[in-house]
């Protein structure tokens, strides 16, 4: 037995060594320096380019706001965020968001799911985004056209949370939206990677892909779908290819995907909070799930994701953010607008307007205008109504 033993250890020490070659020989391969090492920190402050990025950090022993600049990166302390107390507001948050969708099925509206959502905004304004803002000198509403942009890259339960939409909004100024215009990035990477896959894409990929389903066995009628679509085909012409329908089929649309640049998904989807890459948006013969969207790798600059509840996550493994939103920015969409939960279906497509009017010139797609194009649609949707937060919160973007 000790001589098996020894056997053991020593075969064991010999695939030790035999691995550590491997991995040296790998990285003396131009471009896979850091084989198997943590990224550094260099190859990552190109992320806020554009603008500092806000890493939220949650543990149980203290909260704190990693903000990473082209410079380096400061620690702003969140003495009034608390872990539990996080637990309590996304569950408070999720129930509201339930009720909401309950709601907007049977086409009602109600005055408590509206005071859930206030009062959720306001804590986390209350709690960290108004200390944040300070601490990065956005005190007030700019007095110009020219907006400072923020990029939120949350973690654990806050990744399920509207922050770019946190505030005081009976006060004016007092919230995010009033200071500054907001992005999301689910990681450092892969913002620099969005930001280095500018100009990538391959010649002819300059053609919008508009998939509309307007009716779905169990949902609700979509009647806005031809709205969405009346738009869309108008502003890109000939650039346009429309799935509406029947049309809208898994592979048909998958296979649209790989020779579009632009896409608009203008349908119900649905997410699975407990198994979130089952969720997905529903097509004429089933639904194109985040699995099925993260089997390929595309070269997109834009998608626009007007269905339901596009950008949920999971509650089980917050921290991975599986959303639709997340699965088309990481397999090459460099720009993804997308809903947070079920909205009306005239306010998805009076934003889908705004937006696509500010970003499209003589048919061509502006995407890195994306952003600040939600930003003013969404402020413009708030300006007429304001006490019904469900209505303008959930429009989000992702990318650079």
């Amino acid at each position: 037995m000790p001589d098996r033993v020894a056997q053991d250890v020593d075969s064991r020490m010999a695939l030790a060594r035999e691995w550590d070659e491997l991995v040296a020989q790998v990285r003396d391969l131009p471009g896979f320096e850091d084989f198997l090492r943590p990224p550094r920190l260099s190859s990552l402050l190109p992320a806020a380019t554009g603008g500092p990025v806000v890493i939220l950090n949650v543990s149980q022993w203290r909260c704190d706001a990693l903000v990473v600049t082209s410079s380096g990166v400061q620690v702003v302390e969140l003495p009034d965020l608390d872990q539990n107390d996080v637990a309590a507001q996304t569950r408070a948050y999720l129930d509201a968001v339930e009720a909401r969708q309950d709601e907007t099925e049977r086409g009602v509206d109600s005055d408590a799911v509206e005071g859930a959502l206030e009062r959720c905004l306001r804590w986390m304004w209350d709690a960290f985004a108004a200390r944040i803002l300070d601490r990065l000198g956005y005190t007030a509403t700019p007095a110009g056209d020219a907006w400072p942009r923020v990029w939120w890259c949350p973690t654990g339960a806050l990744t399920l949370l509207p922050i770019h939409a946190a505030g005081d909004h009976r006060t004016p100024g007092e919230a995010v939206l009033d200071r500054v215009i907001s992005s999301y990035t689910p990681t450092l990477r892969a913002l620099v990677e969005a930001r280095a896959a500018t100009g990538s894409r391959p010649a002819g990929s300059d053609r919008m892909l508009f998939v509309g389903v307007p009716e779905t066995p169990g949902q609700a009628t979509l009647p806005s779908v031809l709205t969405e679509e009346k738009l869309v085909t108008g502003l890109f012409g000939d650039r346009c290819t429309p799935l509406i329908g029947k049309q809208a089929k898994r592979e048909t649309v998958l296979a649209g995907l790989l020779t579009h640049g632009w896409v608009h998904f203008a349908s119900h989807a649905e997410q699975n909070l407990d198994d979130p890459s089952h969720g997905g948006v529903l097509v004429a013969d089933g639904v194109l799930t985040v699995t099925d969207l993260s089997a390929q790798q595309y070269h997109g600059d834009f998608a626009y994701l007007s269905g339901c509840k596009t950008a949920v996550g999971g509650t089980d493994l917050p921290d991975e953010a599986i959303t639709l939103a997340a699965a088309l920015h990481y397999t090459g969409y460099r720009h993804v607008i997308a809903t947070l939960w079920s909205v009306h279906d005239k306010q998805a497509a009076e934003v889908a307007r705004e937006v696509y009017q500010a970003i499209t010139r003589d048919g061509v797609l502006h995407a890195d205008d994306a952003a600040e194009a939600l930003h003013h649609a969404v402020r413009k949707l708030r300006a007429r109504r304001r006490e019904w937060p469900s209505m303008w919160t959930p429009f989000a973007h992702t990318g650079p």
